[in-house]
Order: structure tokens, then C-alpha cells, then sequence
């Protein structure tokens, strides 16, 4: 990775920690067709794999990475359902410990009304993955990883704050680099202090950092208010800033910045582009690519998710991405995306 002093020699290109959860989408199948509508007319639904930081490692992985995951899931049958579909898609699970104490996976029901409106209702009442604890980060487990990818949600509360620092640590420790997707969602926060401290004692020791420009202004609440793109790209080797509809901005730490646009698609839902955006940029970084490219990479993966009927199954592999490039540039024009 060009942007990164990484040790090639490592086992796995990346290992992830965080949740892992359910979601519960409007079926959209041959048999079953629910139109768009609000959630309490819909009576069918499909059972996916979800969770941001489930969703990167299924992403990542179908581009061609080794992955391994850092979590906790529920002892019960959809504790059994992600660990066998992790085992399936080639994903390392050695590191995926079952709650102790009833804690069950989180349940996202999905809502999809047109192709501008859709919604997300969570379950996260005594949530198994926040139940990570310090005893469950194996320290040669993270020597093994070139790139440890941080999910922001883990910070939300103990024991699994703790848990992710202690790997943040070990991260450092062994040179292992840091990757930080602050993936801010509002359920299991306390107040906006909480978030701005953990946020920030992640992200002043990562070597990239994934946010819209929402996450990053709670990041920077309590240290360095009111900064704009470029103040926020204040350390890491890599900052990319996403702004929703209107595209989303790399800087590096030479001083250079790069922009991109959406690809326009009808979309089905408002939800899981960012885990395509990840996924695809984060290929991109580890093709060595340059960081323009991966930007387009990883807008091209995003609009491809908004328009699927869920967040992980519909993950598209390294040539569905480049085939989609080629259709829209075909019709748009070759510089759709770029700014």
C-alpha cells in the first residue's frame, strides 16, 4: 500500500473490529414483491447479515482481501447464522466470542418508502457486540493484520470502549495500522461529550479516517470546534470526508486533495452506500492505487447499494464495480464522477 509503510509479510490484509447485527429488509424477491411503503404495512420480510463494520469485512472480502473480525454475537441461532456466514464467504471468525449473559444481536428493520424516502428502526437493548470485552483482544490476532479497521459504534459504551482501546493500543504498539471508521449512530451514546472524547482518542492515533462531515464535527466538538474539510484533515495520512449526495473529498497528509461525485442511480433505499464506499475505497488503497481512483472506486460500489434491496448479500465483487463504471461513463460521460 503506497500510502502506507505497511509489513506486506502479514497474514491478513485487514481485520476488523466492531458489530456485527441483523437486518430485517422489505422482501423483494420473485415470490414476494412489497412495493414501497411505510414498515407497518409490511408484512415479509428478508433476513440479511448487517451491521457497518460486518457489511466492510463481507465487502472487502469479496474484492479479494483476507479479513478477519473482532466481535461478540449472541449465543442462540442468529449468533450461529453470521458465524456460518462469515465461515461461508471466507471470512476469519476465531475472534468472534458469543455473549455470556442473554445480550443478543442487534435488529434493524429497514423501511423503504420511495426512492428519496427510507428509514432504519433498531433493537439494541443489551446489544451482545458492545459486550466486547478487554479479555477478548489477542494481541498477536492484531500482529497478524496489516490494517486494523476501528468501527466508532464500539466506543459506545463498556466493556467494549475499553475493548477497542486496548486493540487501538496493541495496534500502535506493533505497528499494525490504524484505520478509523467513526461510524457515529445515535443509539447507545449518552451525550455528545462522550462521543467527542472516545471519537477523538481514536482518531488522533489512526492512520486514515472515514466520516461524513457530521461525524467529524462530533469527533471535534470538544478539541477543535467548528473546523472545516481542511482543518480536519489534521494528522492522518489519509482523511476522506463524504457529503451525502453532493460527493465526498480526500486529503493526504502532503497536502493534496481529491474530490468526487456520486454516480446517479434510482435508489431503493437511503442506507448502505457507505459500506460500499468503504469496502471499494479500501480495495483501491490495498491495489495501490492512486487515491482519486479509489474515490471513484468507492463512489461507484456506493450508488450500486443504494439501489439493492439490502447491505450484504448485494455486495458487488471487483468486476461488477468496473463493469458499472464503464456502463455510466458510457451514458453520462468519461468524467461523471470526477470533480
Amino acid at each position: 500500500m503506497k500510502y502506507l509503510d505497511i509489513d506486506e509479510s502479514r497474514e491478513f490484509d485487514l481485520i476488523i473490529l466492531g458489530r456485527i447485527a441483523i437486518d430485517l429488509n422489505p422482501a423483494y424477491t420473485d415470490l414476494v414483491k412489497e412495493e414501497f411503503g411505510p414498515l407497518k404495512n409490511v408484512h415479509y420480510f428478508e433476513k440479511f447479515v448487517g451491521g457497518s463494520p460486518a457489511n466492510i469485512a463481507l465487502g472487502t472480502t469479496k474484492h479479494g482481501l483476507k479479513v478477519g473480525f473482532i466481535g461478540k454475537v449472541s449465543n442462540d441461532q442468529f449468533g450461529d447464522f453470521v458465524v456460518d456466514y462469515f465461515n461461508e464467504k471466507g471470512i476469519d471468525t476465531s475472534h468472534i466470542t458469543r455473549a455470556e449473559h442473554g445480550e443478543k444481536l442487534g435488529l434493524t428493520f429497514t423501511e423503504m418508502e420511495s426512492p428519496s424516502k427510507s428509514d432504519i428502526l433498531m433493537y439494541r437493548n443489551m446489544a451482545a457486540d458492545l459486550q466486547l470485552h478487554v479479555d477478548d483482544i489477542d494481541e498477536e490476532y492484531i500482529k497478524k493484520a496489516k490494517v486494523l479497521l476501528i468501527s466508532g459504534t464500539a466506543l459506545a459504551q463498556a466493556p467494549s470502549r475499553e475493548a477497542t482501546i486496548k486493540a487501538l493500543m496493541l495496534a500502535k504498539r506493533n505497528k499494525t495500522r490504524v484505520l478509523f471508521d467513526i461510524d457515529y449512530r445515535a443509539y447507545n451514546w449518552r451525550n455528545a461529550d462522550e462521543i467527542s472524547m472516545y471519537h477523538f482518542i481514536v482518531a488522533k492515533e489512526a492512520n486514515i479516517i472515514m466520516g461524513s462531515r457530521e461525524e467529524f464535527d462530533l469527533t471535534e466538538k470538544l478539541v477543535m470546534p467548528g473546523m472545516n474539510d481542511a482543518e480536519s484533515a489534521y494528522h492522518a495520512r489519509i482523511v476522506v470526508i463524504k457529503h451525502g449526495m453532493e460527493g465526498s473529498t480526500a486529503y493526504t497528509r502532503d497536502g493534496q486533495k481529491f474530490s468526487i461525485k456520486p454516480f446517479p442511480v434510482v435508489a431503493r433505499k437511503g442506507f448502505g452506500g457507505g459500506d460500499g464506499y468503504a469496502s471499494a475505497f479500501i480495495y483501491g488503497l490495498f491495489s495501490n492505487w492512486d487515491i482519486i481512483d479509489c474515490l471513484e472506486f468507492g463512489s461507484a460500489e456506493a450508488s450500486m447499494m443504494v439501489r439493492s434491496n439490502n447491505c450484504s448479500e448485494s455486495l458487488p465483487g471487483s468486476e461488477e464495480v468496473k463493469a458499472f463504471i464503464q456502463e455510466e461513463k458510457e451514458k453520462y460521460g468519461e468524467m461523471i464522477a470526477r470533480v
